[in-house]
């Protein structure tokens, strides 16, 4: 371990020594392995790591980046590491610091999905999802009630939450019109009362010093960091370029109408909706990829927010199972290659879904780092996040639905599947037992239950 990893209370006041790439280059690929808990648990563990143990970055300026990136749409726990990383090490490393958070859970889910699609019918393989199902709709749930006891503090918020819940229930309006329309209420709203429309920060409350850290409170601001307008250009250049020559490729090789040109554009626009975290965007890209492209099915969909739940790494990585089941299904390399014709898709997908999330790092952070304490126009998201409440509950009812009856409501009744959604529910409200144990409970109760029948 180097030294600046193990700081003692005698030496506090002075700052750590200075960090190599190759050095951050290591923690950052351990990050990508053990960021398990979603956003919550990974930002918990980049604050033990980096404000706490290592003293990296100061509380204050690591608080300041989550203020932002909790403002982005997309995961706010790889925006963060982005961040951080380019705050160290300049444009690569935001590119190895966000893009190792995410590729340990896009081989795993590769390969789990492989396994899934190829070993699904086996007994020991359904019996575990006959158990699991269930507990993902309590995590559905349980999710909705967490963001809504942030975001929901007034009876507007609430109007907005049940007024989103009814026009994606009972009206079927697209997730992307109850996000512009949320946002719109916020801004305007908030012209005429403020107080009802003001972000709710948590975040910012608690602060506390762990001893000089690399890049403290009153440390300047590195020259790469600083905004400049030809920086801005160039990379606005480059992304567009990035996103342009990816979809240029795949429209060259299969035409507009092919899956993976599809799956690009569909997952462009899916990164952009992505406020409130993945379970937000997930009623967006079931419509997309259930309803509208039938990449797969609604079952499938809940096994692969299963598995995408017992992997490290952002939950929103459940896409790429979503691309590699569509990438499998429609034969995208053709019949004789369907595990690689997979494995493209979901890489294609993963692909589309992060660019934006690190241009908005790589081009906003400068002006992150020249307004500290200055972000304004919370309003909207603040609108935003309350209907995104509205909608993750019509996405529990949706797999309860599936769950409950799994033939649909013309079919029998699972008790089984309720009980154990039930008491899936009572260990996260009331016991708090993590998703892990959770699902791995529950797995085990599902395959018995298999067996035994």
């Amino acid at each position: 371990m180097n030294q600046s990893n193990t700081v003692g209370i005698e030496d506090a006041g002075t700052p750590p020594a200075a960090v190599g790439f190759g050095e951050a280059f290591r923690f950052w690929l351990k990050l990508g392995f053990i960021s398990f808990g979603g956003p919550a648990g990974q930002i918990a563990i980049m604050h033990s790591e980096l404000v706490e143990r290592r003293r990296w970055i100061s509380e204050k300026r690591f608080l300041h980046a989550l203020n932002y990136c909790m403002l982005l749409p997309g995961p706010e726990a790889q925006q963060l590491a982005t961040y951080i990383g380019w705050l160290m090490h300049r444009t690569w490393g935001g590119v190895v610091a966000g893009g190792l958070f995410v590729l340990p859970s896009l081989f795993i889910l590769i390969a789990l999905s492989w396994i899934y699609l190829r070993f699904g019918d086996v007994p020991l393989v359904a019996g575990l999802f006959y158990g699991i199902k269930p507990a993902v709709t309590a995590l559905v749930l349980h999710a909705a009630h967490r963001i809504g006891s942030r975001a929901l503090r007034n009876g507007w918020m609430w109007g907005i939450a049940a007024a989103a819940f009814v026009a994606i229930f009972a009206f079927r309006v697209p997730f992307p019109a109850i996000v512009l329309a949320a946002a719109l209420i916020g801004f305007f709203g908030a012209r005429w009362a403020p107080q009802v429309f003001a972000l709710g920060g948590g975040h910012a409350n608690g602060q506390q010093s762990y001893g000089r850290a690399l890049i403290d409170d009153d440390t300047p601001t590195p020259a790469h960091a600083r905004f400049s307008r030809a920086r801005l250009v160039r990379l606005v250049l480059v992304g567009l370029a990035l996103w342009g020559a990816a979809m240029g490729a795949l429209v060259a090789a299969q035409g507009w109408q092919g899956t993976l040109a599809q799956m690009g554009w569909f997952f462009t626009k899916a990164a952009l909706l992505t406020f409130g975290g993945a379970y937000a965007v997930l009623p967006y890209v079931y419509q997309g990829a259930v309803e509208q492209h039938q990449w797969l099915s609604g079952a499938q969909m809940i096994d692969g927010l299963a598995l995408g739940e017992t992997t490290p790494g952002p939950l929103i990585m459940v896409v790429a199972f979503v691309g590699f089941v569509g990438g499998w299904l429609k034969q995208v390399l053709g019949p004789e290659a369907l595990f690689l014709g997979g494995a493209l898709a979901a890489t294609v997908v993963t692909f589309f879904t992060f660019l934006p999330s690190f241009l908005f790092i790589l081009i906003g952070g400068p002006l992150v780092e020249a307004t500290h304490g200055k972000l304004g126009f919370t309003a909207p998201l603040s609108a935003v996040t309350a209907a995104v409440v509205g909608v993750i509950l019509n996405l529990a009812l949706f797999f309860c639905w599936h769950v409950l009856w799994p033939q649909g409501f013309g079919g029998r009744f699972d008790a089984v599947s309720a009980l154990i959604a039930v008491g899936a529910a009572v260990a996260l409200f009331r016991f708090k037992i993590g998703v892990m144990p959770l699902l791995g409970i529950c797995g085990a109760i599902g395959l018995l239950v298999t067996l035994a029948r």
